[in-house]
Formats: C-alpha cells, sequence, structure tokens
C-alpha cells in the first residue's frame, strides 16, 4: 500500500513537470488598482503555427468564419477564476490558438455585469476572440426544482439547454465546456469528433456506472415514464464536456424535449441531481462516445463531502473538477488534493479580487437587454 501511494504521488508530481514546464515565459500583470483590470495577470500571446487556416478578415473576426472552433462556456463571477484557467488551458494547447473562438453566458442578474466581466476577459486575453450572451434566467427559472446541492439549482447551470437558440445560427457545432476543469491537449482533436447516425452530441460514456442511481424510485416505479429507456441502452455521461451539433439540435426541438422532463420533474420528483438528469432522458443511449481522456471527471470529489479523488485508468486530455470540491478553493485554504496542483499552473488570479459581492461598485449593475463584443 505504501508503494502505491509512493507511485502514484510520483505520477502526480511527473504529470505536474511535463504540463508546467515553459509554462511561465511572458506572463505580465495587468496595470494596478482595484479595478476588474487588475484580478488577473495578462495571460502569453499563443499564436497560430504556419499549419493553420488564415482568416479571411485578419481585422475583425466573426463567428460566423468557417475555420473556427466554438468553444461555449458560462461566465459569472462567482466561477469567475475557473473560467479563466479553462480559457488559458485551451490556449496554451490548441495548434490554432488564434482559430478558436469562445462564445460566454453571462447570468442575467449577476454581480459582475457583462461589461466587467468583458473588460476581465479582454484585459486577461487581449487577442482572443469571443462574444458575451446574456441568459436571462426568467427562462429557465419556473422549471428548476430543488437539488441535492444548492449551487446545481443556479440557472446558469442550465444555459446549455439553451445554446441552440442563444448562439449566432451561423454557429452549427460547437463544444460545450464546464468551468471547472482544464484542457491538456489540443482542442482541435475534441472539436473534430465525428457525430454518426445524426446524433446530436458527443460526449464520453461510462456504461459500468449504476445508471439507476441517477433517478428516484418513483421514476424506476412508473411504467410509462420509466418506458423512456426501454428502447435504449442508456449510459451515464458528464454533460461538462460535449461536442454538440446545434443543426440538429435546432431542428429536433431539443430544448423543449429537455424542458419537458423538467416540467414533470416539478410535479414528480424523479431525480435528485440538478441539470444533468433530463440530459440523460433524453439523449442517454444515443451518445456519439468520445475517448474517456476528454473528460477525467469527478476530481471535485462528491456532491456532499467534495472528497479527494484519484485518475482513471488510461491517457489525459482533460481534468475535470466535478463535484463539490473546487481546485481554488482548496489551494487557497492550504488543503489541496493531490491532483489540485496540476490545475494551478493555468490560474491567472493575482489573489487580490475582494470576494464580496457589495465590492462591485453601482456600474456593475448596467442593465442590457443583449450584449454582444
Amino acid at each position: 500500500m505504501i508503494m502505491r501511494s509512493v507511485f502514484y504521488a510520483a505520477a502526480v508530481l511527473l504529470l505536474h513537470f511535463l504540463l508546467t514546464a515553459t509554462f511561465c515565459d511572458g506572463i505580465r500583470t495587468i496595470g494596478g488598482g482595484d479595478g476588474p483590470g487588475s484580478w488577473f495577470l495578462e495571460a502569453p500571446e499563443y499564436r497560430n503555427g504556419v499549419e493553420c487556416p488564415v482568416s479571411t478578415n485578419k481585422v475583425l473576426v466573426s463567428s460566423c468564419d468557417p475555420d473556427l472552433v466554438h468553444v461555449a462556456m458560462t461566465l459569472d463571477s462567482e466561477y469567475l477564476r475557473g473560467s479563466i484557467a479553462a480559457v488559458h488551458s485551451v490556449l496554451r494547447h490548441a495548434s490554432c490558438p488564434e482559430n478558436v473562438f469562445f462564445h460566454f453566458i453571462a447570468a442575467e442578474f449577476d454581480p459582475a455585469s457583462p461589461r466587467v466581466l468583458s473588460k476581465v476577459v479582454r484585459s486577461t486575453f487581449p487577442s482572443l476572440n469571443f462574444k458575451i450572451y446574456i441568459f436571462r434566467e426568467d427562462t429557465v427559472i419556473n422549471l428548476i426544482s430543488s437539488s441535492i446541492r444548492q449551487a446545481l439549482e443556479n440557472p446558469l447551470n442550465y444555459a446549455r439547454n439553451y445554446l441552440g437558440d442563444i448562439l449566432d445560427l451561423c454557429v452549427d457545432r460547437v463544444i460545450y465546456l464546464d468551468s471547472d476543469l482544464v484542457v491538456v491537449d489540443d482542442i482541435h482533436k475534441l472539436w473534430n469528433t465525428t457525430l454518426t447516425n445524426s446524433r446530436v452530441i458527443g460526449a464520453p460514456e461510462y456504461c459500468h456506472a449504476n445508471f439507476t442511481k441517477y433517478f428516484t424510485d418513483a421514476f424506476w416505479s412508473d411504467p410509462v415514464i420509466s418506458r423512456v429507456f426501454h428502447s435504449r441502452k442508456p449510459c451515464y455521461f458528464n454533460t461538462g464536456v460535449m461536442v454538440m451539433d446545434l443543426v440538429r439540435w435546432r431542428e429536433g426541438n431539443y430544448r423543449k424535449r429537455i424542458e419537458n422532463w423538467m416540467e414533470i420533474q416539478r410535479k414528480r420528483r424523479i431525480y435528485e441531481l440538478g441539470s444533468l438528469p433530463p440530459f440523460l432522458l433524453v439523449f442517454a443511449g444515443n451518445v456519439e462516445s468520445i475517448d474517456h481522456r476528454w473528460n477525467q471527471h469527478g476530481l471535485g470529489g462528491d456532491n456532499v463531502r467534495g472528497s479527494c479523488r484519484s485518475l482513471h485508468a488510461g491517457p489525459v486530455s482533460l481534468l475535470h473538477w466535478s463535484g463539490k470540491g473546487k481546485p481554488w478553493v482548496r489551494l487557497d485554504a492550504r488543503n489541496p488534493c493531490p491532483l489540485d496542483h496540476l490545475w494551478k499552473p493555468y490560474d491567472l488570479y493575482k489573489g487580490n479580487l475582494i470576494k464580496d459581492h457589495s465590492s462591485f461598485s453601482s456600474s456593475t449593475f448596467l442593465g442590457f437587454s443583449s450584449y454582444l463584443l
């Protein structure tokens, strides 16, 4: 047992070294003061290689450019530090970083306004191609039921259900990423996933997981609603990493299909775990299976204790701290799990961000019916 622990620790340190070698070159601090631009260090400039496609418009990159890799993420004050680290990791390892376009979905009533969040992103990544969209919480608030953890009830967790409506119609494909992860491989490899047999989404599947635990006895004992899985062989998948065909999503009105299950949940209590089960009900058993390396999930521990977890067997392209524990919280508390040190090299936080929401000035609360950059 002792030798196994020593070997595991050595493996973690080796992976940490491989991910961080030459990593700190070129990082510099943005301006002084206490404004949004001083919260994070400015990331290095990551440039395309000669083999990358050249945009026809070098001055202003449009989200409709066919050579772009589209990544959608949520953006809010609570998980801002994680989102910045995730973006940094994508750029750090992308073969064509200038061809990655980020679509950030911001909450309507977040303490940090879209203007503030945009300023943070632009000052941290001056050359980043991105757009910020407002997610109206009243779109989903009346469909959300209580969960086993309050954080899972945040309306922004459900923004992925509405990407087909929020993003520009010319965006026909997108990679959705949670904010509590880092990518340690070329995002273009994930982008090139082929969705066969008219499948709408692709994600790593875990068919050995106990699928029944994601739904209540009330669900399984109902012969009508549980029949949804009779013609499928459902497997668990984590919705924090997905490749989505938005053309098929829109044509199939999958937003409404998910909302239908959320309406049933409000009346019948058929699951306990936030925004995941409706996706399982609609897609499980009809998902394009992606290699597990693209979602080494669960590193945040379970949803109650947030205990430390180890890596799954096999190679790693993406580390995901799904669960209660977040690496930046544990690192700040000086009580990190071993794998939290693999997140740290992508952290650009300077350490002077005031966490009290009252620290945001009144200008933070400017209203926007839509906000695009």
